[in-house]
């Protein structure tokens, strides 16, 4: 066993010192898990998220509700309904205007908060792509020709991300396995006129891909179906948000 020489061994002290004892969210302990695919992340808010690895791809699994840009700046919570249909910036919700809904099913953005330069997601991770939604669904089974179509695609690949039972979504929950650990959860969405809907019956998720100047890809999940539906979503929509490891 080689020697360790005294000038490392103090590095090394002063080193543990830094992580346990500046900066940082309480109990965000960089030292605890050195594994490269982490089990938890921490947003700037000092949220704790639990991920998957699903293929060679890590995910959060629980959606996102951080309401700062990842270098400090406030995203508007917007309640008001005129003022939300009327957005073309970065803005988030809690579904029905209430907060008790964000602690289980996280918060609604629209699509201006995902593209904002200030990014959304903690460090080292980012909003998945439409590209990487497809490379999720294809490794659950979903085949190419299924892939790049729009609309109600595949056959379970949905029920293998939905949170299985009816204690969060609407009864029958048709097809959910959550053999992938992604553990969707029907947090509904905030359409561009502001009526808020769907909670318990879909989950709704952006992707980071632009379609036109309007729109933007994203993904639902249904209560009644254990496929996937890709649909271009106008960008005021609030809708749930899932980050991926970079």
């Amino acid at each position: 066993m080689c020697k360790r020489k005294p000038y490392l061994i103090i590095l090394s002290v002063i080193t543990t010192f830094v992580v346990l004892f500046v900066g940082g969210c309480d109990g965000d302990d960089k030292s605890v898990n050195p594994d490269p695919q982490p089990l938890t992340v921490t947003d700037i808010d000092c949220n704790v998220y639990e991920t998957v690895t699903i293929g060679t791809q890590v995910w959060m699994a629980e959606n996102l509700k951080v309401t700062h840009y990842r270098n400090g700046d406030a995203i508007p919570n917007v309640t008001d309904n005129g003022a939300w249909a009327g957005l073309s910036t970065g803005a988030c919700c809690e579904y029905d205007n209430n907060i008790a809904n964000s602690a289980l099913y996280g918060r609604l953005y629209n699509w201006y908060s995902v593209a904002d330069i200030r990014n959304i997601a903690p460090e080292g991770w980012h909003v998945a792509s439409d590209a990487e939604w497809k490379q999720l669904e294809m490794y659950l089974g979903m085949d190419q020709a299924d892939v790049d179509n729009v609309g109600l695609r595949g056959t379970d690949e949905g029920g293998k991300l939905k949170e299985t039972g009816t204690t969060h979504w609407a009864s029958t929950n048709f097809g959910a396995t959550n053999e992938s650990g992604f553990t969707a959860l029907p947090g509904g969405c905030r359409d561009q006129d502001s009526t808020f809907g769907c909670i318990g019956m879909t989950a709704t998720f952006w992707s980071s891909t632009e379609n036109i100047s309007s729109s933007a890809w994203g993904r639902d999940l249904g209560y009644l179906d254990s496929g996937t539906y890709r649909y271009s979503s106008f960008k005021e929509n609030g809708f749930s948000v899932r980050c991926m490891k970079d």
